[in-house]
């Protein structure tokens, strides 16, 4: 059973919706219907679904025969929300087709939306909405199984104000024009996927094609940079398809949204969810698209059939993102990140703790918000899990035949990490792996690799450099011709020993333009320096970022380093208190948490 859901998968599981619903902008909430498509697993005469703040008008019986139902809805629990229960009647027997139809309108406050009025958007002249449904989110968009074991299909008629445009991740099937100043958007989704991965944007926007199978999304002014900043999608598409096969899903589009988008990327089918904040100019923040790309194999296709086996869509696709980079980039850098992302997790574990059973690979979540369970460790820690694998299996010659094999036997589907196991034993009958250690073993990986360092010992020299001269004969030819991983390796690693002088740091953001970069990866480094020293002409730059954007990646750790720092503890409290409405729900959620706030 799902710890994460109240639904009776056992007995009914979904197999497809149908969305009809409008947007209000002036009440902020949506509302229509939904019709679900069900199979009776076993004899029931209940169909429970997940719900959090909906308002649940009517459900009707549509097949196999039509008539009005009766239901109820459970007092809600914090971080699962309220069971509805719809009572069919009579006990259905097993094998019995279902279709349910559920009248609903969403709460103004729904997990899963944000709202944006005009001025919190780049035009500044219309308004906006979009979604984010994982990880058990849906649920506040729509009433269904809000389990990655019930997956479905999908169609849609999304009613807007004329003028804007709907999205969702799914195919555009066209709309039906102006009728009184409304239109619908008309969207079909014929490959089956998790409920999480329904997805909604709805905004004055603009397109621009940026590859054959491939449009970026976003308002009018940012559209050229967010072109550029793309344009290498066709190439990590036609890489990750020799690596991992076929890709199933037709189109793949790209939308940018608004600063106050929670995470870097979101792997909605057919359309990616991407933050401003990739934004450099140079795309070399560009992996992160390579990075979604996988999920469309790795998390979208095959699917972790619980939250607890998570590494399954994460560390599966950083592994293979990080193929990606060596293969359009070269080995050299991508073993920088493989060393950035082995630092990030020795972080994130010291801030969980070494003994904490959320760092392991399987997690136990009964009654845990898999939002509280959100870290690197999956990505990580699962990445190193998988190289072990593919060491032990004979390398990526032997490995990489294999994992397309597991995709091909699993797509659409849902699994578990004990299914992994199983196909991996009996593709390798000679390897000896403890399993059970790996995947229940908290902190970090059994083993560790060692990755080409030639990028990273250049960082590290000239750290220890500056260290031991302050950088008075610094110059921008110091790092002419790095790439920005290697230059954000070098703030971070200034910022692991003692605190810097004030005047070595300004001397560090202007002789390598550091405190003016547009890299946003950069830009936190560098202020969590500042921060950590205590260099106040850093704070009202570091205010100023946590303003301009809500990715958690950024937003989170500044605020928990402004709230220990003496500079900034009352001041990062003060400015959250004053502008957490700016922030997507889940990010203001999770920083309330951080602060002591909630």
């Amino acid at each position: 059973m799902d710890p994460n859901s109240f639904a009776n998968i056992p007995y009914v599981l979904q197999s497809h919706v149908d969305f009809v619903l409008a947007a209000d902008f002036e009440a902020k909430v949506l509302s229509g219907s939904v019709t679900i498509t069900a199979e009776v697993m076993q004899a029931t005469n209940t169909f429970i679904l997940d719900t959090r703040d909906l308002t649940i008008t009517s459900a009707t019986l549509i097949a196999p025969e039509e008539k009005e139902l009766t239901f109820t809805l459970a007092e809600p629990h914090k971080a699962f929300g309220a069971a509805l229960t719809i009572d069919l009647g009579s006990e259905i027997e097993a094998g019995t087709k279902l279709k349910v139809k559920i009248a609903y309108s969403t709460s103004p406050d729904a997990s899963a939306i944000q709202w944006l009025e005009p001025s919190q958007t780049a035009e500044k002249t219309h308004p906006y909405l979009f979604t984010q449904c994982q990880a058990i989110h849906a649920r506040s968009m729509y009433p269904t199984q809000d389990s990655c074991a019930a997956k479905i299909t999908y169609t849609g008629k999304i009613t807007v104000p004329t003028g804007l445009t709907a999205l969702m991740s799914a195919t555009r099937d066209g709309d039906d024009g102006d009728v009184d100043g409304k239109t619908t958007f008309n969207f079909k989704q014929p490959v089956n996927m998790a409920p999480y991965l329904v997805a909604l944007a709805i905004g004055k926007l603009s397109s621009k094609e940026i590859g054959p199978r491939s449009n970026v999304w976003c308002e009018a002014s940012m559209l050229e940079a967010a072109a550029y900043e793309f344009g290498s999608t066709e190439i990590y598409l036609k890489t990750a398809e020799e690596i991992l096969g076929p890709y199933e899903w037709g189109t793949y589009d790209i939308l940018m949204l608004p600063p106050s988008f929670p995470y870097g990327g979101m792997e909605n089918p057919q359309l990616t969810f991407a933050t401003p904040t990739l934004l450099a100019g140079d795309r070399s923040n560009a992996n992160v698209v390579a990075h979604e790309i996988v999920h469309s194999w790795c998390g979208n296709l095959v699917t972790n059939k619980y939250w607890t086996d998570f590494w399954l869509n994460e560390g599966f696709t950083v592994f293979n993102e990080r193929k990606i980079v060596a293969r359009v980039h070269g080995q050299e850098e991508a073993d920088l990140h493989s060393l950035l992302g082995h630092n990030a997790l020795q972080s994130t574990i010291e801030l969980f703790g070494e003994s904490n059973q959320l760092t392991n690979l399987v997690t136990n979540l009964d009654g845990i918000d898999p939002d509280d369970a959100f870290s690197r460790v999956p990505y990580e820690k699962g990445y190193h899990f998988l190289l072990y694998l593919e060491k032990l299996a004979g390398g990526p010659t032997k490995f990489e035949p294999f994992q397309r094999e597991w995709i091909q036997k699993n797509k659409f589907q849902t699994v578990t990490s004990y299914d992994f196991r199983d196909f991996y034993v009996a593709n390798f009958p000679s390897v000896e792996v403890d399993w059970e250690k790996w995947l229940k073993t908290p902190g970090m990986p059994l083993e560790s690799f060692q990755f080409d360092d030639k990028l990273a010992s250049a960082y590290v020299a000239l750290a220890k450099k500056w260290r031991e001269t302050g950088g008075v004969d610094a110059s921008l030819k110091d790092i002419e011709g790095w790439p920005a991983k290697q230059v954000e390796g070098m703030v971070l690693t200034l910022l692991s020993g003692e605190s810097l002088p004030s005047e070595v740091l300004e001397r560090l953001g202007s002789v390598y333009n550091i405190a003016s970069s547009k890299n946003s990866e950069i830009r936190f480094a560098w202020y969590k320096l500042g921060i950590a020293a205590e260099y106040a002409p850093i704070l009202q730059p570091a205010c100023d970022f946590l303003l301009e954007q809500g990715r958690m990646k950024f937003v989170r750790p500044l605020y928990r380093a402004l709230h220990a720092s003496k500079m900034g503890k009352e001041k990062a409290i003060e400015l959250f208190q004053a502008n957490k409405d700016i922030y997507h729900g889940i990010c203001r959620a999770m920083v309330s948490k951080d602060l002591g706030l909630a």
